[in-house]
């Protein structure tokens, strides 16, 4: 009788399935897991879906609805003990922050109970791990492996906390759904250029860029600047105002579909103080749109080759402007960069990454 192939089971745990960048690498590894035969569950806690996703979802955050009590908080650490317990899992990936300590190393010491693979998404890697050093240790140094989205990240950890389990192991892109909805319509009846990202999220930068625009040759060209996020509005309304640029600035809101903003955009403009691997970057070139963005820690420069973008000194904001001014003065290396892009985005396809997962996991 020949043996059958045993199949694998993963935990994916993570905040939610909507809105963060992190969370949408969840899904999309998710949707690539289940094509090759793995048995997936999804494990959130906070009752929030928007992404696709495949296997099986089981939703920590409707417990919460009734609370954030001690008492509450310690019966999800039980359900999800219990949980893990019942399936016996091969794997288990874990892509939320990490900001409570001794939570942290109760879920890594007591509650994963089988291979685990911690990831960190950002720059700003305390988000993850504590700045005590053998408090990180005694947390993060018998898992299975800590995943790093970019090398920057990993050099990071390695040099503060002296792990030796780190890989790098960039984020994904699914040109498939791309594709599918880079194509769908949108209401705007004026060029642009567009930036993507939450409105609190000071990092981003959002008011420097909407003044720095307002300095640049774009809005005398009648280009305009389109930005999708939630947050406040209110701070940013301000900015925009005192810039003189109602005319030319828009603050479209969270948008389920960024792609088919992205795709009819003349390029995408990232400001950040940093990041992690910045999704938003792929997903331009996914869609032939051109990057123009600071050479921030950390990411960008994993991705723009100065053939489908313009990597600027990092906090530069004259170079900026200057960025900014020659994606739309200079006509031939525009084109250039249109013309590269989508290529450029060859080492991020869900299938290579998605090997490279598997191949740290050791799964034929």
């Amino acid at each position: 009788m020949i043996e059958q192939h045993k199949k694998f089971k993963i935990a994916l745990i993570g905040y939610r399935l909507s809105s963060g960048g992190s969370d949408r690498v969840m899904a999309r590894l998710s949707l690539f897991f289940e094509k090759q035969g793995i048995e997936v569950h999804n494990l959130i806690v906070i009752d929030q879906v928007t992404y696709p996703y495949a296997g099986k979802l089981v939703n920590l955050g409707l417990l919460k609805k009734y609370g954030n009590s001690l008492f509450n908080r310690v019966n999800r650490m039980r359900v999800l003990k219990r949980y893990l317990n019942e399936n016996q899992f091969d794997y288990i990936i874990d892509f939320r922050f990490r900001i409570k300590p001794l939570q942290e190393l109760i879920l890594a010491r007591c509650i994963y109970n089988t291979k685990t693979i911690f990831t960190v998404h950002s720059y700003l890697i305390d988000h993850y791990m504590p700045n005590w050093s053998w408090l990180t240790r005694l947390i993060y140094n018998h898992s299975y492996s800590i995943v790093a989205v970019s090398n920057q990240i990993k050099s990071r950890i390695q040099s503060k906390h002296q792990l030796k389990n780190v890989v790098t192991i960039l984020n994904p892109i699914d040109i498939i759904e791309i594709d599918a909805k880079k194509e769908e319509s949108i209401d705007l009846d004026y060029e642009y250029i567009i930036a993507v990202g939450q409105f609190e999220n000071p990092l981003k930068q959002f008011d420097k860029l909407i003044t720095n625009y307002a300095l640049s040759d774009l809005p005398q060209k009648n280009i305009h600047l389109v930005i999708l996020g939630d947050g406040n509005v209110a701070n940013l309304e301000s900015i925009i105002t005192a810039a003189k640029a109602s005319k030319w600035v828009h603050l479209l809101g969270y948008q389920d579909n960024p792609f088919k903003y992205l795709a009819k955009a003349k390029f995408l403009v990232l400001s950040s103080q940093n990041e992690g691997f910045p999704n938003v970057i792929m997903e331009a070139l996914a869609v032939q749109t051109p990057v123009v963005s600071f050479d921030c820690p950390s990411g960008p420069k994993e991705m723009l080759n100065g053939k489908n973008g313009i990597l600027v000194e990092n906090q530069n904001w004259t170079e900026l402007i200057n960025a900014m001014n020659r994606m739309i003065n200079d006509e031939a290396f525009y084109e250039l960069c249109k013309q590269n892009s989508r290529e450029s985005c060859n080492p991020f396809l869900i299938e290579t990454i998605g090997k490279q997962w598997m191949d740290l996991m050791n799964i034929k």
